[in-house]
């Protein structure tokens, strides 16, 4: 029996984050740019240790309303316990799906299975940022744990959370130009969940167009269709988002939202660091620019699905590489002599913003229903 109440266990995840953050950034104020050029590499004790905490809290967490998709997961793992497994190609999520069948006829407990979605989904973004930022990848993974979506995509929208962590790894082979493994879990991500077409498709665009001015002026397109209220593009990406993707677009209008000026703001952060490191710190990185443009296009994408119901699980395809992209900069390539300190500073607002949302906005809003 789980001892925990579902209801306060964003609360305790975001308190561990916060304190651990608090303790890992205040380094960051002291160091300089020499940093940068020492090779070093962080051990990883620390971030294995977290990851393994974070995979049995989550992991073992209570069946219970409070995680709404999880009942959905728990009941068909149940109704497939015990049963004969063959594998079945007819399935939108074949690795997914065929994993939990699979599992289900092993007769391995379901509070098991919710432990392995929980191993992948935090293992791929640990793995993620223990390649792309060698010496900084506690803080780096602090920084994606502190993200808006993270813990929600851990404890609902599972098969997307998942599906992005493996993404996150293939972007780090990507960075290290490995393409054999790259593919592999591209394909991966694909198989854990429908929606990364989207992301797939965009990597593909990415690898043949590399002028990023292409990608910021079809953000901006994207944006000026949103502000118009344009919706004759989303009929073009039905079917390509999160679980019931073509319903959420179909249904667009008369689910209207209205223009959401707050997802919009949080969108176009990285795109404005991505602005300041080439036009100001004149940083050319070849890497760096292939992670933005990967961001800008999809979210310029989510831009043309903004009236779309449940628009935040399009947005999720951009947002789950929005501390990537944000921190990159920082932490890879020449910002100046101020690198670590703007790194810090960048990665605290990054934190209040997502505190703010979850204990006052959303605070605010459940005290009014």
């Amino acid at each position: 029996m789980n001892l925990i109440p579902a209801e306060f266990y964003q609360d305790i995840y975001l308190i561990l984050v916060t304190i651990l953050s608090l303790f890992c950034l205040g380094k960051y104020a002291v160091y300089d740019e020499g940093r940068l050029y020492d090779g070093g590499q962080e051990d990883n004790f620390g971030i294995i240790l977290l990851t393994l905490f974070l995979v049995l809290f989550i992991g073992f967490r209570p069946n219970a309303g409070h995680f709404v998709d999880m009942g959905a997961y728990y009941s068909r793992y149940r109704s497939a316990f015990g049963l004969n497994f063959h594998w079945t190609w007819d399935t939108d999520n074949k690795i997914f799906d065929n994993l939990l069948l699979w599992m289900a006829s092993m007769r391995i407990d379901v509070n098991v299975f919710f432990v392995a979605i929980a191993a992948i989904y935090f293992s791929g973004m640990a793995v993620a940022c223990s390649m792309l930022f060698p010496n900084d990848k506690m803080a780096a993974y602090l920084v994606c744990l502190a993200a808006f979506s993270t813990f929600s995509y851990g404890v609902n929208g599972l098969k997307a959370g998942m599906a992005a962590s493996l993404f996150l790894v293939a972007l780090a082979f990507n960075d290290r130009d490995n393409k054999w493994l790259t593919v592999l879990f591209i394909l991966l991500s694909w198989g854990f969940h429908h929606s990364m077409m989207l992301p797939v498709v965009a990597f593909v665009v990415c690898k043949l167009v590399k002028d990023p001015r292409y990608f910021i002026w079809f953000w901006f397109f994207s944006l000026l269709m949103a502000l118009a209220h344009v919706t004759f593009f989303m009929g073009i990406f039905e079917g390509m988002t999160d679980e019931q993707g073509a319903g959420y677009l179909a249904g667009a209008v008369e689910t209207y939202k209205g223009f959401r000026f707050d997802f919009v703001l949080y969108s176009a952060i990285p795109i404005l660091i991505g602005y300041i490191a080439r036009a100001n710190k004149l940083i050319v990185s070849e890497n760096y620019e292939f992670l933005l443009n990967l961001y800008t296009l999809v979210n310029a994408i989510w831009l043309l699905c903004m009236y779309a119901e449940f628009t935040n699980r399009i947005a999720y395809l951009s947002w789950f590489m929005f501390p990537i992209v944000l921190i990159y900069p920082l932490l890879k390539e020449q910002w100046g002599d101020d690198q670590y300190p703007v790194f810090k500073s960048v990665a605290t607002y990054h934190l209040l913003f997502t505190l703010f949302m979850t204990f006052i906005y959303y605070g605010m809003i459940k005290s009014t229903i």
